[in-house]
């Protein structure tokens, strides 16, 4: 069930305090009080849909030029001054609640039709909303994308991207490593023969048992979120524009050029936010293409039977729907467990059943709490001590979609992930492979000596067909939606957007988020939705520089005199990430 930053900054500030090193508040960046006061429109020379985790990157990093001005549209509020968000094992109380779009599943044959996919409305986006846990992605997940028609997108392309990240990424601090987490670790090594891994992101990995990194500052559980570390030391830049609450709607086009955007504001008041150069969409697998679609970009087909006018029809728009699905294996502890933690979640296992495949093709979560939302429909009791296992499926094989049922707006889109219905039934056996194997560490000391008895599903259930159908009924989801407005090569006619992240046919507008992956990374995708935003911020100004010469003045615009533009500066590599432990004051500043 989870999803689930140390990155020093280049002047004093705080990335998790509430405010920013001058002392603002987001919330002054008010698009009704501010940018438009009493207008009906604004112009910028970017408009980012979506001020969540790649927006965050590509927002802070293009307003590093003084002569760029951006704006950022993000339909939650701010995260500054929101301890329910900032404190990182306070992640489950956010689920579910007034910062969750909360999109239901369509029908699912034969998976869990009640899974919920929670989607943040808050700055940072799901970076504040998850619990953090943070792999930079294999290069074998790189490679496949270059395989795949993503040219420029191999592991030697993109490892330099992790470099630059500003978030803090530390192992869980010892001191929140739980005592039956580490014996859950000790366990899997016994039972399985697999390594202990003192951190996932020092080398790459194809199996392994350990406490994960994660993107948060352990000395007070605050979050390093996209929005910690990209925004909140940089509120102060008066080119930096947050439309907070405030919803994007439909894109504006001037022939097969991105002209803007239309919002509608907290009080419902309808703007548009005009891009002189690009429109950036970073809203996410889920209203990203929602915000294609009701744009009248995607199939046509589609598109006609909603009475939506098509704009640039584009078959590959909510395709490709992609998920991490997991089932759940719950034991009933002796007593109490010790309390402390990170998030609850702290360490995991990576398992490869076929050595002729790249990367795991297994992974567990391992939960100190007993996770039973899902179990309790089928009629198990949650105990009153316990601890989970969460079997997960690395490299998913069933494919899905996302599709409009109306042509209003405010009608969420249909999720239809099509759980375990990948031919060969690869998805399913390979949970039922994990809740063997989850019974094998149970069964291994020093975990043993905690457990009292298997809760769910019950050490009567033993078969490949009754563990399959439990673990199907069960299923739940990382919070992991990819794929639906993929990348691909220009003869791809399913592809979405090209390697440069541009929308296939249209220009002006690039999508950056997870929307855009070909295929599923076989860990945690936050990390490599930051690289996503890193590269497009690289993309945009590296394009911007080569449009221009530094001493070239634009012309003027309305109510503003032409000057001169700097070129824009290449975008600067994070310094050296502290090892575990270590904590830097506020000036070293450390989903």
């Amino acid at each position: 069930m989870a999803e689930h930053d140390h990155a020093e900054h280049d002047h004093a500030g705080q990335d998790h305090a509430g405010q920013d090193h001058a002392g603002h508040d987001p919330a002054e960046h008010d698009p009704a009080e501010q940018d438009h006061a009493g207008h009906d429109h604004a112009e910028y020379d970017y408009v980012v849909v979506g001020g969540g985790t790649a927006g965050s990157v590509i927002a802070s990093r293009l307003t590093e030029d003084p002569g760029v001005t951006v704006a950022v549209i993000e339909g939650g509020p701010s995260d500054v001054d929101r301890p329910d968000v900032l404190t990182l094992r306070r992640w489950m109380g956010l689920l579910g609640g007034e910062l969750d779009y909360d999109y239901p599943t369509t029908e699912q044959p034969r998976g869990n039709s009640h899974i919920r996919h929670s989607r943040a409305r808050v700055l940072g986006g799901c970076s504040s909303h998850n619990t953090l846990i943070a792999f930079k992605p294999l290069p074998s997940d790189w490679d496949e994308w270059a395989a795949a028609g993503a040219e420029g997108w191999d592991a030697d392309a993109m490892d330099p991207y992790f470099g630059r990240l500003r978030n803090n990424i530390v192992p869980v601090d010892e001191l929140d490593r739980n005592a039956i987490a580490r014996d859950f670790v000790d366990a899997a090594r016994s039972a399985l023969g697999v390594p202990r891994v003192d951190s996932f992101n020092k080398k790459p990995f194809h199996e392994g048992a350990g406490f994960f990194d994660l993107a948060y500052h352990p000395e007070n559980n605050k979050r390093s979120s996209a929005s910690v570390a990209y925004l909140h030391p940089f509120l102060d830049r008066p080119n930096l524009h947050l439309l907070l609450e405030t919803w994007a709607f439909r894109l504006e086009l001037d022939g097969t050029r991105a002209t803007g955007v239309h919002v509608r504001t907290k009080d419902g008041g309808e703007l548009r936010v005009g891009a002189r150069r690009e429109v950036l969409v970073c809203a996410g697998a889920v209203d990203t293409p929602r915000l294609l679609l009701h744009s009248g970009i995607g199939p046509r087909a589609d598109l006609e039977k909603l009475g939506i006018p098509v704009v640039h029809d584009l078959p590959g728009v909510g395709e490709n729907l992609l998920d991490h699905p997991e089932s759940v294996i719950v034991w009933e502890t002796d007593g109490p467990i010790p309390e402390n933690s990170a998030m609850d979640s702290d360490a995991g296992l990576f398992v490869r059943r076929d050595p002729a495949v790249e990367g795991p093709d297994l992974m567990f979560h391992f939960y100190q709490i007993p996770f039973t939302d899902n179990p309790e429909r089928l009629g198990y009791e949650r105990p009153e001590h316990g601890v989970s296992m969460t079997p997960n499926i690395p490299k998913p094989r069933s494919r899905g979609r996302l599709y409009l049922t109306s042509a209003d707006p405010e009608v969420k889109p249909a999720l239809d992930f099509r759980y375990f219905t990948d031919e060969d039934d690869y998805d399913g056996r390979t949970l039922v492979d994990g809740i063997r194997i989850a019974r094998r560490i149970a069964a291994a000391e020093p975990l043993a000596n905690w457990l009292r008895r298997e809760v769910c599903p019950g050490p009567e259930v033993t078969s490949d067909e009754e563990l399959s159908a439990y673990a199907r009924s069960c299923a739940h989801t990382v919070y992991h939606p990819a794929g639906t407005c993929r990348m691909g090569a220009a003869s791809d006619e399913g592809a979405v957007v090209a390697p440069d992240l541009r929308i296939r046919g249209l220009d002006g507008i690039r999508i950056a988020d997870a929307s855009v992956f070909p295929t599923m990374p076989a860990v945690n995708p936050m990390i490599g939705v930051l690289m996503v935003g890193e590269k497009c911020a690289e993309l945009l100004l590296t394009e911007a520089a080569a449009a221009r010469t530094p001493d070239t003045a634009r012309p003027g615009r309305p109510g503003r005199p032409g000057r001169t533009v700097p070129a824009a500066r290449p975008v600067p590599a994070a310094r050296p990430v502290p090892a575990a432990g270590t904590h830097t004051d506020e000036k070293g500043l450390t989903r």
